[in-house]
């Protein structure tokens, strides 16, 4: 049996250092995979998430697929910061910047990589956004109580809305208990597209720090790149931080793996989200497969 070798890379993203932050397995392609062979090596890495990478006939340009345990991702922040920092190391060594794009699901997206001693430094565009109408105040009790909360902890003032820049997130705005977030319920992703979200993000306003899971509760994400541009979005929107500053947003106390992931919203005819983050190299590799 003749094997196929695939060679991947493990990074850390939003990550102070290494063994903080998401993880990610990144895979680089020389040809095409189908879609049930990277859903299963995805599966075998055990990571959040993956991404598959190939190149075209512009150096800089990929096209790119990314896959969670359970589905392919139409968008994801993650593994777009990391590949990018990977990508730099492998192939843009000599250069302290590299300008990178992306293409999936034929939407392109615009990469910064830079250095930073052993690590680096990826930002992205993530595009303009698109914030629906708040959810009425009559529905927040189904949704607060699907996420194990209450009407108490709400954050005065502001409504439960749905934002995106790619991904569309329920965004739950609260003052307190975050600890105690968590899905409870069976039917959660069929209550999310009652507001046309495909996940939910609760956002601790004051202290800027976020959770989000796995619809059915089971995984909690430990950075999640493409909710904290909507959840920027959300407080620029909501008059809770100002256009053009750069916000921190905090994720993954609760799973021991802290996380930065740094958002700024540019104001012109739409809102426009750029966000960046810390990217550690913590391993490479060879996958060896069957030549199918």
């Amino acid at each position: 049996m003749t094997l196929r070798i695939l060679p991947f890379w493990l990074v850390d993203v939003f990550a102070n250092q290494p063994l903080s932050g998401n993880g990610l397995s990144v895979f680089l392609l020389d040809d095409n995979l189908p879609k049930h062979a990277m859903q299963s090596i995805t599966q075998e890495m055990r990571q959040f998430e993956t991404i598959f990478l190939q190149r075209t006939d512009q150096p800089s340009k990929f096209n790119a697929r990314i896959f969670t345990m359970e589905e392919e991702l139409s968008f994801a922040g993650h593994p777009v910061i990391g590949a990018a920092a990977v990508l730099h190391s492998e192939f843009f060594g000599t250069q302290d910047e590299v300008l990178l794009e992306f293409v999936i699901h034929d939407r392109s997206i615009n990469l910064t990589s830079r250095r930073q001693g052993e690590s680096y430094v990826a930002e992205m565009d993530q595009g303009s956004a698109t914030i629906d109408p708040p959810i009425p105040a009559e529905r927040n009790e189904v949704f607060l109580e699907a996420l194990n909360l209450s009407n108490t902890d709400l954050a005065p003032g502001l409504p439960l809305q749905v934002v995106s820049t790619g991904l569309p997130y329920l965004i739950v705005p609260i003052a307190s208990n975050l600890e105690r977030a968590r899905i409870v319920v069976s039917d959660f992703e069929a209550l999310l597209a009652t507001v046309g979200a495909k996940f939910v993000y609760v956002l601790e306003v004051n202290e800027l720090e976020g959770r989000t899971w796995e619809n059915d509760g089971s995984v909690e994400d430990i950075a999640t790149g493409s909710a904290a541009g909507p959840a920027a979005v959300y407080l620029v929107t909501h008059g809770r931080a100002p256009v053009s500053d750069t916000l921190v947003l905090a994720q993954g106390r609760f799973l021991h793996r802290p996380s930065e992931l740094y958002a700024t919203v540019q104001a012109g005819s739409e809102l426009n989200v750029t966000i960046r983050g810390k990217v550690c190299l913590v391993g490479d590799g060879t996958l060896r497969l069957p030549n199918q």
